[in-house]
């Protein structure tokens, strides 16, 4: 698992007047939930900005005070005109505890109906799991090497690691071999051709 290394500050100033003066000072307020306390800090943007802006999942390793801190991002909130981070929430990870975290999905394998020249469009690009966080993996995968054109996979299909529970309807489709228009037509042509043929 890939980790991030991340500087807090503890927070004296809490409430709505002392969270406007850190984003002043250009700190972000955070929390950090999970456990028996509850941690109100700040961050810099820079701090946080390989665990925010990347598809990837990345644990976090926050130091505040000194003590370090390993936890996963739950979710931040973004200012609807600067889209500047306001707001982070991050889940404390205790051993033995069930958490809940979206994986990104990959796909391994050449699709037949891609090679034919089919397109691989990505229904989904992120699973809901839930594990323990000592079954925790960076990614899940989903083989495409036997999908032709015009067929799906499905989240039943995702290839998913010992003590990993995935969250969510089995039968929701993951990824789609589209036929394209050209394709469609010659076929359609094709078709029609065979038919004349027959009657003749």
């Amino acid at each position: 698992m890939t980790s991030i290394e991340i500087q807090g500050t503890k927070r004296s100033n809490l409430g709505k007047k002392g969270s406007q003066t850190d984003r002043k000072n250009g700190l972000i307020p955070a929390v950090l939930y999970g456990g028996k306390d509850v941690i109100h800090f700040t961050v810099t943007p820079s701090g946080v900005k390989k665990i925010i802006y990347t598809p990837d999942f990345k644990l976090a390793n926050i130091e505040i005070d000194g003590k370090k801190h390993n936890a996963i991002l739950k979710s931040f909130q973004l200012d609807p005109i600067t889209d500047e981070v306001t707001h982070i929430d991050f889940l404390r990870i205790i051993d033995g505890t069930p958490i809940k975290v979206e994986l990104p999905l990959r796909f391994k394998g050449t699709s037949p109906g891609v090679k034919v020249g089919g397109k691989l469009i990505q229904q989904l690009r992120k699973i809901r799991i839930k594990t323990l966080p000592e079954n925790l993996v960076d990614e899940l995968k989903a083989d495409i090497s036997k999908l032709e054109l015009g067929q799906s996979l499905r989240i039943k299909d995702v290839i998913v690691p010992q003590g990993i529970e995935i969250i969510g309807n089995p039968a929701t489709p993951v990824a789609l071999i589209e036929i394209p228009r050209a394709l469609k037509a010659a076929a359609a042509a094709a078709a029609k051709e065979e038919k004349g043929g027959k009657k003749k």
